[in-house]
């Protein structure tokens, strides 16, 4: 098998296949040695596991899961990698390339027809600019999935990770903390990478809860995370106003549904927990 994380082989690949790296796409390959490894044991996989990889590049992380998994499933949007990873990836007969963008594909489907009864982990270098979406349709969809292993901006973990209730949270650290129990596990340098980017990355992973954390009544998650948006829409104002001006709703009855809730008037959205925004919720709807 080639060494995928030697500059040479990487330039040599690219050049036999008429492979320019596309910034559309985000692709940033690891030439780091010992990055893939590390991700790949932090996933916690291993015989009889199936994985979903997002986008694999030339194959070097997809290369440490098939070691790893019974199953290796990679979606690539790319239609110029398949050719690639034919190449870099025919030693191993327990990986699948599926040519489509992994925000339109029917994940559970994919997932029931690939791994059936298999527990199953996410694990990626994802493209930064399309974090978020990509981590929660995995989470939203309440897919038959373990764990999310993935590498993503630094500051992006950061604010994934944050705890809510905390000055770091944010929206997406409150929904990220309603599915998953998130954490930062370590670090990667732009010198990791190929071409190198202009920012430091982390690996974080995120162990999907079986419950939610706060009981919510049946059909109101949307509302749920509507109001924790709102509430951050304007996160230098009051809990109370950024709410009214993001809900158009009377601050007066806002207030009141804060008083209810056993809530501080002057509250910042991320002095909230995710129980104290569940209770907020209950309360703007109580008749």
């Amino acid at each position: 098998m080639p060494n995928l994380t030697d500059l040479s082989t990487i330039r040599d690949l690219c050049a036999r296949y008429d492979f320019a790296l596309s910034k559309g796409f985000g692709q940033n390959f690891i030439i780091n040695p010992g990055i893939c490894p590390r991700i790949a044991e932090a996933a916690g996989i291993g015989p009889g596991w199936g994985v979903l990889e997002i986008g694999p590049g030339i194959g070097v992380l997809t290369e440490q899961l098939c070691k790893r998994a019974d199953k290796v499933v990679s979606v690539e949007v790319d239609k110029r990698l398949p050719p690639l990873l034919a190449e870099t990836m025919a030693g191993y007969d327990n990986f699948k390339l599926v040519l489509q963008d992994v925000l339109k594909v029917d994940l559970k489907a994919l997932l029931e027809e690939e791994f059936g009864t298999k527990p199953v982990a996410v694990c990626a270098n994802l493209p930064y600019y399309i974090t978020s979406p990509i981590l929660m349709r995995l989470l939203e969809e309440k897919l038959p999935i373990q764990n999310i292993t993935v590498m993503v901006q630094r500051e992006a973990a950061q604010r994934l990770c944050a705890a809510p209730g905390t000055r770091e949270a944010g929206a997406i650290s409150y929904a990220v903390a309603y599915y998953a129990q998130p954490k930062l596990l370590f670090t990667v340098q732009p010198g990791s990478f190929y071409p190198a980017p202009s920012v430091t990355s982390a690996v974080i992973r995120l162990d999907v809860r079986q419950q939610p954390p706060v009981d919510l009544p049946d059909g109101r998650e949307k509302a749920y995370f509507a109001l924790i948006r709102a509430a951050f829409s304007q996160r230098r104002k009051t809990a109370a106003n950024a709410i009214a001006n993001g809900l158009k709703l009377p601050k007066a009855q806002v207030l009141e549904a804060l008083r209810t809730a056993g809530l501080e008037e002057r509250a910042r959205p991320e002095q909230l927990t995710l129980r104290a925004y569940a209770a907020l919720l209950t309360a703007l709807h109580e008749d």
